[in-house]
């Protein structure tokens, strides 16, 4: 019988283990652990579900173009649970100094496809308006000098992607926040290969951006997409019902909670993993699913160059939601829409003064999650999220819970008014969550992948690699799964060794 390790309960590690126990059969037989160091499954994937509110640690949503992540909730039986965003109320606003203004309407993240809002924008100056009016006449050089042309490996930052299309203006007010929101990142150093995949094949394929998303959103037409999707999909009772479903689905036996895998060895044409707290196991593949610095530790023994192409930072996030009751939501005065950014160049370099100065600055973002997604909040109450990162967000990690609620009240109540108490508050932190594509990345990743094949029957997976969206790193766990039953069919019929050690 086939033997699979999975090392990393994350939501790349459980859905690599709920294939395996989906496609487990008497003809296709396969046994294998999953190895969490946590009490918990899911990463950052958790829900907090209290008084009526339902309430994201993590990620909110994916993305609904992509169909993994749907697909997976229909096989798990959430099609009912399916919910899209509130597209009808979506409006984002950036915070200039203590005012809120929106992002212009038909904004594709820096790609304009509504003219008319674009130019009656106050984020912009003429100056910047005129470079994206010169943009599509630009479309014939742009094409020439696109970074996805053929056998070209070259890489630049996502600041200097935007700002050969539309300026440096537009780089900082437009891109810096929203991808801030994803990354926690600056954009002078994450990779626009990398980041951008879209907008890349973009300039590729039409030189001009705007030409192309136009043309994008005419095909789009054309083969009659529902207008009434939403850009958003999530569940119901929270994007921990996933997790919770694909747990029901593999063997208890099949997991290993609280138990941290100290190494992983070759032996022979199989492989030993070593946990802290249980005797030494043989597998015919292991799946690494852990964050990159954990497995740049336990690749290190086999390759020292593997850990330099791995990405060498991580940024880490803060997430304090803030329940207000409906008693106490009268008194607001939240804007319609699904919430704000901070543009970076609002969080100056600098030591702060005090934590209040410490938090405005490392405050990225809020959602109004009773605004952006239905039954979140019972009638009438609100649910605020408020999302710390960057390079300020370390130091408040050691923070108690109650002084991180106090400091989010406070940064938020600067930018939406004076709030009250909420009726309570979560906070999560997610140290080292966020793994930086640096220029280069996907060059270092084809690098990696050629010294993880000299190493048969190991699989990386994770955020660290392709993607850090739930859809990307579904389809990632799921196709992994596959793969390493493959190669452990092959390896088995070459050797068939003790399925159990004792330590050395």
């Amino acid at each position: 019988m086939k033997r699979v390790a999975i090392v990393g309960g994350g939501i790349a590690g459980l859905s690599a283990a709920s294939e395996l126990a989906r496609t487990h059969t008497d003809s296709a037989p396969c046994a294998f652990k999953l190895f969490e160091a946590a009490p918990r499954l899911g990463g950052i994937v958790a829900t907090e579900r209290r008084a009526g509110f339902v309430i994201e640690c993590g990620p909110d949503s994916w993305v609904s173009e992509k169909p993994a992540a749907r697909t997976l909730a229909v096989e798990l039986g959430l099609a009912d649970a399916l919910i899209g965003s509130n597209d009808l109320w979506r409006k984002t606003y950036l915070a200039e100094g203590r005012t809120l203004t929106p992002l212009p309407d038909g904004m594709r993240m820096m790609v304009p496809s509504n003219w008319a809002a674009l130019l009656a924008s106050p984020l912009l100056s003429w100056q910047a308006k005129l470079a994206y009016l010169r943009e599509p006449k630009m479309a014939a050089a742009l094409q020439a000098s696109a970074l996805e042309n053929a056998g070209n490996t070259h890489d630049e930052s996502v600041r200097d992607f935007v700002r050969r299309h539309f300026g440096a203006e537009a780089a900082d007010a437009f891109a810096a926040p929203l991808l801030a929101g994803v990354f926690g990142g600056d954009i002078r150093h994450l990779s626009a290969r990398a980041v951008l995949p879209i907008f890349i094949h973009l300039e590729r394929e039409h030189g001009s951006l705007i030409l192309g998303l136009q043309a994008r959103l005419r095909t789009a037409a054309n083969n009659s997409a529902p207008a009434s999707a939403s850009i958003f999909t999530s569940l119901r009772d929270g994007l921990g019902t996933l997790i919770e479903r694909m747990e029901q689905r593999i063997p208890a036996a099949s997991l290993r909670r609280n138990c941290r895998v100290q190494a992983i060895e070759r032996e022979g044409q199989q492989w030993r993993v070593q946990t802290e707290t249980h005797d030494a196991e043989i597998f015919d593949a292991v799946i690494l699913a852990v964050p990159a610095h954990v497995a740049a530790s336990l690749l290190a023994p086999f390759d020292a160059e593997i850990p330099t192409l791995l990405p060498q930072q991580a940024s880490s996030a803060i997430v304090v939601a803030l329940a207000f009751s409906a008693a106490s939501a009268a008194s607001m005065r939240i804007p319609r829409g699904f919430g704000f950014l901070v543009p970076q160049r609002q969080s100056a370099t600098g030591h702060p003064d005090s934590q209040a100065a410490l938090a405005q600055r490392a405050l990225l973002a809020c959602t109004f999650v009773d605004q952006k997604f239905p039954h979140r909040a019972p009638p009438g109450a609100i649910l605020l999220r408020a999302f710390f990162g960057g390079p300020h967000a370390p130091a408040l990690l050691g923070e108690s819970d109650t002084t991180l609620s106090t400091l989010a009240l406070q940064s938020l109540g600067t930018l939406l008014g004076k709030l009250p108490e909420p009726e309570f508050a979560i906070v999560r932190r997610w140290p080292q969550s966020l793994p930086l594509y640096a220029v280069g990345h996907l060059q270092r990743m084809e690098q990696l992948q050629e010294r993880v094949a000299r190493l048969p029957g190991l699989h990386l997976i994770g955020n660290a690699y392709h993607g850090v969206g739930l859809p990307d790193l579904i389809a990632a766990g799921q196709a992994t799964a596959r793969t390493a039953i493959g190669a452990a069919c092959a390896q088995s019929s070459t050797a068939n060794p003790p399925a159990t050690r004792t330590r050395p």
